[in-house]
């Protein structure tokens, strides 16, 4: 598993130990930010279910000036500060050992705001569609945020809130959908 391009291009990252962890495939990563190059305009990345750290570290080495990780096994968030630590930049990242809706709590409170969200959650949860009502109810993303999601059902999240479908793709078991919030 690489970082495909950016500052961090070509860096080896560290997998998460055990089956427990499905990492993107280094196709699907590499076809995902192909899709989401045009909608590239820096700011604040958050990577939930992380695993490895690899679309968060993706983001940041393509020019995202931070990333938040959030995960909530051990061994993955151990795996996520190695890979981390790989960088050499390790200020630009923040890492979260929490699940998802109780990190998203957390970041409202902070007032914590994203421009661009990766979501990979275990295929049987199921709940891409109430973590991003959680986010636009709180107001965590900036206008024009682009939502990366990534499952093996058919979901359209085109229906909640202020987001547009703007791409869809499927590969075998994984589809992987581009949304994006408010304007352009």
């Amino acid at each position: 598993m690489k970082v495909v391009s950016g500052a961090f291009g070509g860096l080896n990252l560290k997998p998460v130990p055990g089956k427990n962890t499905r990492p993107t495939s280094g196709k699907v990563k590499e076809a995902m930010f192909s899709m989401i190059t045009p909608y590239f305009n820096g700011g604040v990345a958050l990577d939930l279910f992380a695993g490895t750290g690899s679309l968060g570290i993706e983001a940041v080495s393509r020019g995202y000036e931070k990333a938040y990780l959030v995960d909530k096994a051990y061994k993955a968030i151990n795996v996520i500060h190695e890979n981390v630590e790989k960088t050499h930049h390790e200020e630009q990242f923040v890492v979260v050992k929490s699940s998802a809706t109780e990190a998203l709590k957390s970041f409202a409170e902070q007032s914590v705001k994203f421009d661009i969200v990766f979501l990979d959650p275990p295929y049987r949860m199921k709940i891409t569609e109430n973590l991003i009502k959680d986010m636009i109810s709180n107001q965590q993303l900036n206008e024009g945020a682009v939502i990366v999601d990534e499952t093996d059902y058919e979901v359209d999240l085109s229906e909640i809130g202020n987001l547009s479908l703007i791409k869809k793709k499927d590969y075998k078991d994984t589809m992987v959908a581009l949304y994006q919030y408010g304007g352009n």
